[in-house]
């Protein structure tokens, strides 16, 4: 089954932009009516309670569609060639960075929006770099992503499971380190900070990092063009005072930026993760996942 869904994705990538764009998210609208939406739509409730019924219902089903395209470009990234990538992903912000490399370590912050792999893939046409990726259980899977991560540049890539010795060693290497620590990998490692006003466990792995190399936090977020013919990478200042000596305060502060972007593009963020799912000892909450 996966192999077809592959070859489903090779044949899809030699169309336009614009019919993979519709066709993404015609299956994106499928998935949600056939009830596929369902940890995405206790994240979204849980999230925006000032929203009525029908405000987030119709924001988890443009999620679902926008998530559908997401799926089918990643043909594109896979197999295009770096011209047509660079056409249907810009880059924005490159100012905010440029003054940086090969001068200090760097951390980009890439959180999980619906088009974080092709900002990914995008700057690596014109930028070598380090990145963190979960290990996938398939070897099939795993060796094609990490195949179509590097193949433009020499992009090091670092298991999570391998924990942090890697990405130290990347940036002690001058490379661009890009980490996407949003999601909840659970409690061990973790801490306890707001997101949408629940206690999410997050890992200050941005802290961290940047506390033991030195390195400079530098936002990276990519957002779906408005007028739907591709996606924009943006690159954001690098933040001013961070870390502090307190990871709980430098996580916090990662966690309402991160909010603050969801809130500009709700629709856009990825909602299917159970983000909710470990609970501070003795605190009670509204967030049930099946």
């Amino acid at each position: 089954m996966l192999r077809l869904g592959v070859a489903f994705l090779w044949l899809i990538h030699l169309l336009p932009f614009s019919v993979i764009s519709a066709i993404g998210r015609g299956l994106g609208a499928l998935a949600y009516h056939l009830g596929q939406a369902r940890v995405a739509g206790i994240n979204i409730d849980a999230c925006f309670p000032e929203a009525s019924e029908p405000e987030r219902r119709r924001l988890l089903k443009t999620h679902f569609s926008y998530l559908g395209e997401s799926v089918l470009c990643l043909g594109l990234l896979w197999w295009a060639p770096a011209e047509r990538i660079a056409r249907f992903v810009q880059v924005e912000g490159a100012e905010n960075y440029l003054p940086y490399r090969g001068k200090q370590p760097v951390i980009g912050f890439a959180p999980h929006f619906v088009g974080v792999e092709m900002g990914t893939i995008r700057l690596a046409l014109d930028y070598e770099a380090a990145a963190i990726y979960s290990r996938q259980k398939d070897p099939y899977l795993n060796e094609l992503l990490l195949r179509s991560r590097t193949r433009f540049k020499p992009i090091t890539m670092i298991a999570r499971q391998d924990g942090l010795r890697g990405a130290l060693r990347a940036l002690r290497q001058g490379l661009t380190l890009y980490v996407l620590p949003d999601m909840d990998m659970g409690r061990e490692g973790s801490v306890f900070v707001p997101f949408f006003g629940i206690p999410a466990a997050t890992v200050p792995i941005l802290s961290r990092l940047a506390g033991i190399s030195g390195a400079v936090v530098i936002p990276a977020i990519t957002r779906r063009r408005s007028d739907g013919k591709g996606y924009i990478v943006k690159i954001y200042e690098a933040w001013e005072n961070f870390p502090t000596n307190d990871a709980i305060t430098d996580t916090r502060r990662m966690n309402e930026f991160l909010e603050a972007r969801v809130r500009e593009m709700p629709e856009q963020y990825f909602w299917a993760h159970k983000r909710f799912r470990t609970r501070p000892d003795g605190v009670s909450t509204k967030v049930f996942y099946p």
